[in-house]
Formats: structure tokens, C-alpha cells, sequence
């Protein structure tokens, strides 16, 4: 009864990347209420690591007499904000995997 319904955009896309996953080989696994858990924690601890920098960062900016340093310190956050997400996602994989 509930196949008949209209499917949406989104659904439809699923579909047809969970069949390219079997295709694959690719095998669902549920995270467990430990690997779940994990995850949560590395995501509150990137957060607070993004937050102190943010922090650190507009304390510095108040310090900034030239545009230079003010150009230099943003590009600076840029780059942390990215080595911080980098760090997240790859303990997330590695959560995922088992590790």
C-alpha cells in the first residue's frame, strides 16, 4: 500500500543510491548506541575546538592595527576551521569503521 504512493525527489534519489551500493558490494551497517555515541562526542569536542579559536581570533583582532594583520589573522581562522573539520570527519570514518 505504501509503494503506491508518490515517491519524492529525494526518495527516489536514495533509491537509486542504496541499489548503486548493493551493485557495489557496499554493505549497511546501523552504528551501534557506542559508535553513535562517539560520533556525538567528536562532534560537542570540534565545536568547543571552534569555539575557542573563534574566541582566540577576535581577541587578536582586536589587537590588529593594520588591514594585513586583520587579512592574515582571517586566513589563519580559514585554515583552522578547516584542519578542525578535517580532524572531525576522519575520526567520524574511522568511528564508522570500527577503528
Amino acid at each position: 500500500m505504501a509503494d503506491d504512493a508518490p515517491k519524492s525527489a529525494y526518495e527516489l534519489a536514495m533509491e537509486r543510491l542504496r541499489r548503486k551500493d548493493q551493485e557495489a558490494g557496499v554493505v549497511e551497517r546501523p552504528l551501534t548506541d557506542e559508535q553513535k555515541a562517539a560520533i556525538a562526542e567528536a562532534r560537542t569536542v570540534h565545536d568547543a575546538r571552534v569555539a575557542e579559536r573563534e574566541i582566540l581570533h577576535r581577541d587578536a583582532l582586536r589587537k590588529a592595527k593594520t588591514h594585513e594583520e586583520v587579512a592574515k589573522l582571517d586566513n589563519e581562522l580559514a585554515q583552522d576551521r578547516d584542519r578542525l573539520a578535517r580532524d572531525r570527519d576522519r575520526k567520524i570514518a574511522q568511528i564508522r569503521e570500527g577503528r
